[in-house]
């Protein structure tokens, strides 16, 4: 199904702009012209942007999850969908959050579903967000649904943040560590030089080595930018090509204790969206299948993808996962649980919630093992450094008695 941009006038008499999937451009002009609007044009859209591309893709995950809340709130209160969504764009604060509702009631007006409305906004409403406000429709209870579906952005949102806040001081450790070092080679050891120019091997040979690393560092500075930037630039092109992400996902999973907290991150957002897919009526092979796609580590992705096979051959997805060698035996045991008991939406967001308390936890141990080291790299880093000018300056005073 292609992508076309359009502009034109709505029943409202406002200028609007967007973009609309159909199989052939005159369905499209079909489309739109059904809901009322008038068209100005109507042409291909260009791969990676439409006319609406950039908005639709600069709604943040904090955008959606309030839009969905206030969606359920007022769906709950007894308000019809096009009256609720009419009180949010007299709510909205941001221009373009106004706009985007503006085209979900327009669509809405136009006797489409409100999963049909969305779609048209696939960088903004996953596949995920689509089938879970498709099952709420389905089964006449959107409220519901919308409740639950913020209740999960809610906390894949609080688990993001915990991982990047956590990392925030690791981070700002290793960088104070890395210029604290830069800048006493480069500007506290080279005054020591004139000190100890005519010392030459009597010096101490710790004494010699830092004077020798500070002078590289002063004189050679900007070929250390240069590699640096060209080692960034190599690493990511690697990353970004197939076989280097794969590599990489691979190594992660193999370090000690980051890949085990790498592994429940991502079985625990499988598990999660999986089981709220199934709670909400959406088919178990349609579940796996949008549940695969939000797992980030490739080699755990393709271990997951021999799952929709094993269950069109009529197989249990825990002797899948079993044959499939990768997953932990409390993945396997639970969802043989739930398989056995009928309520595999349930263990599996049991299995979530495991996992995500267990990576939080994994993480604050972590940082309280990974901040004292940096410290005490810095620390050692400048004690050497000290202690090597130190011995410098007492060769100096023997040579002088």
């Amino acid at each position: 199904m292609a992508s076309f941009s359009y502009k034109a006038i709505s029943t409202q008499g406002k200028a609007v702009q967007g973009a609309i999937a159909a199989d052939r451009i005159e369905l499209a002009s079909r489309e739109l012209r059904a809901q009322g609007l008038t068209l100005l044009s109507l042409e291909p859209a260009k791969e990676g942007s439409t006319a609406q591309g950039a908005r639709r893709g600069s709604a943040s995950s904090s955008d959606v999850l309030a839009l969905t809340r206030e969606l359920g709130v007022l769906l709950r209160a007894g308000l019809p969908i096009d009256r609720a969504l009419k009180v949010m764009i007299d709510m909205a604060a941001q221009p373009s959050t106004q706009e985007l509702l503006e085209e979900l009631l327009a669509s809405v007006k136009s006797g489409k579903g409100l999963s049909q409305a969305l779609e048209a906004y696939p960088r903004v409403f996953d596949s995920f967000y689509l089938n879970m406000v498709r099952s709420g429709e389905a089964g006449g209870h959107l409220a519901e649904v919308l409740n639950r579906l913020a209740d999960y952005l809610g906390n894949a949102k609080n688990v993001r943040a915990s991982v990047r806040s956590a990392m925030i001081y690791p981070a700002f450790l290793l960088v104070m560590t890395v210029l604290s070092v830069a800048g006493i080679l480069g500007f506290v050891v080279p005054q020591f030089e004139a000190l100890f120019a005519d010392m030459g091997e009597a010096l101490p040979a710790l004494t010699r080595t830092v004077i020798a690393a500070g002078e590289f560092v002063a004189n050679w500075w900007w070929l250390l930018a240069l590699l640096i930037t060209v080692v960034v630039v190599l690493v990511r092109n690697w990353v970004s090509s197939e076989e280097g992400r794969t590599q990489l996902d691979e190594t992660l999973l193999r370090l000690p204790l980051f890949g085990d907290l790498l592994f429940k991150y991502e079985m625990s957002k499988f598990a999660r969206t999986v089981g709220t897919l199934l709670g909400n009526g959406v088919s178990l092979l349609q579940a796996i299948s949008i549940a695969v796609d939000t797992v980030g580590n490739r080699p755990i992705r393709e271990a997951l993808g021999v799952l929709q096979p094993a269950v069109k051959r009529g197989q249990r997805i825990s002797a899948a996962l079993e044959e499939a060698g990768r997953f932990s035996p409390l993945v396997i045991q639970m969802v043989r649980v739930g398989e056995e008991s009928g309520r595999l939406d349930q263990m599996m967001t049991e299995l979530a919630g495991v996992y995500d308390e267990e990576v939080q936890v994994g993480i604050a141990r972590s940082l309280s093992l990974l901040g004292p080291i940096l410290i005490l790299l810095m620390g050692v880093t400048i004690a050497v450094v000290i202690v090597a000018i130190l011995m410098g300056i007492m060769s100096v005073n023997d040579l002088a008695i």
